[in-house]
């Protein structure tokens, strides 16, 4: 559900003024994403077609001019007190304060005069699912400061420094799709991202004038892209760009796949590259069917996908595979694992008359696996980041 509604913003500002003993300058939400086609391609300089989702980040905020930074999280017992002068990059006792207190020190590395603010956070992003929780946390905060503060930087701009709190302070050398998502996604559409330039475009994304629906299906199995596997694949995938003379697998071009493989002797770097390039073809391939109002052609296009980050990029899981197999055998269209994998959600695209049929599906396929049952849920493409 959305957290940015009326009720909403009187929850978290009623929450602030109880913390904090004033009412809050303002209230900012930033949305949670689902990427419907491009995965492991952000830091690959590739293409990426995020949407974001109703579920949101929602920030109570206040500058402050004394140098303290105030956290609190509806979510979590207690609060946090920083000095913003004193931040520091991968301190392991932040837990969810790292994020917001990564941006300010994002904002202060490259220059911006943050002095300080207290920060009421709440969130309907799930955690754990793919969804990007994090840079939804990430995008609030650093376009409150940015408000607050007269910063003047772009939505972009944002978007990159909050990538950098994620890299630089947090730890996780996440791509900028998330955070890109988050900042720039519009209502109705999705977001098809070169990230090579972070030249975009807002794309038509209307599933119900086609009958169609993209369910989310969240596994329940949390995953965690700070426990090395990311960084292992992004590791193995610059190691390939190095091997084929190239600045990044953006530059092997498809048709040249089976030559640039041959040249690579690792073989998990081959399949890592495989899937990079091949990931960037379907993006291209999957935004020329949107473009000729044919989304329903994009269903095999998911599931090939999907196959390709089983087998070649090897971050699936049994359950996020069972939902691909459950859903496609009750008439799905298609479907595959959608974010960093090894748990986290997957996305089905079904016919409007065939969804709830094929969610019954897969919840039967989870109960018979012996799986907790999963959390589906259609993903909407809503707005990204704004003042509430």
């Amino acid at each position: 559900m959305s957290v940015t509604g009326e009720a909403a913003r009187r929850d978290v500002t009623g929450a602030f003024e109880a913390l904090y003993g004033t009412a809050p300058q303002g209230v900012w939400a930033a949305p949670g994403r689902v990427n419907l086609i491009g995965e492991y391609t952000d830091f690959n300089d590739g293409f990426v077609m995020p949407l974001a989702l109703p579920h949101t980040a929602v920030a109570a905020v206040s500058r402050r001019d004394d140098g303290l930074l105030r956290l609190h999280s509806a979510d979590v017992e207690g609060g946090v007190v920083l000095d913003v002068a004193a931040l520091a990059p991968l301190r392991g006792d932040l837990g969810w304060a790292a994020y917001p207190a990564g941006v300010v020190w994002a904002l202060r590395a490259a220059g911006h005069p943050v002095t300080g603010a207290d920060i009421h956070l709440a969130s309907t992003v799930p955690t754990g699912a793919g969804l990007s929780s994090s840079a939804a946390l990430e995008v609030v905060c650093a376009l409150a400061l940015n408000d607050l503060f007269g910063l003047g930087l772009s939505r972009p701009e944002l978007a990159v420094l909050a990538q950098r709190a994620e890299n630089a302070f947090v730890g996780v050398p996440c791509g900028v799709m998330d955070q890109m998502a988050s900042a720039c996604a519009i209502e109705g559409h999705a977001l098809f991202l070169d990230t090579r330039d972070l030249s975009y475009r807002q794309v038509p994304f209307d599933l119900a004038a086609q009958g169609l629906r993209l369910l989310v299906v969240d596994t329940r199995v949390k995953h965690a892209l700070g426990d090395g596997a990311y960084a292992e694949r992004r590791a193995g995938c610059e190691a390939g760009a190095r091997a084929l003379g190239v600045r990044s697998l953006r530059e092997v071009p498809y048709v040249q796949l089976p030559e640039s493989l041959a040249r690579l002797s690792e073989e998990s770097v081959r399949r890592y590259v495989r899937h990079v390039v091949s990931d960037n073809h379907r993006v291209e391939r999957t935004i020329a069917l949107l473009d000729a109002v044919d989304a329903a052609a994009v269903g095999p296009v998911l599931t090939e996908g999907h196959a390709s980050l089983r087998d070649d990029l090897r971050v699936s899981c049994a359950e996020l595979d069972l939902v691909v197999e459950a859903a496609n055998a009750a008439g799905a269209l298609g479907a595959r694992m959608t974010g960093g994998g090894f748990g986290g959600s997957a996305i089905v695209l079904v016919t409007e008359e065939r969804a709830e049929s094929v969610a019954a599906a897969v919840e039967k396929a989870f109960a018979g696996a012996g799986f907790a049952a999963p959390g589906i849920f259609p993903a909407v493409p809503s707005a990204g980041a704004r003042r509430v």
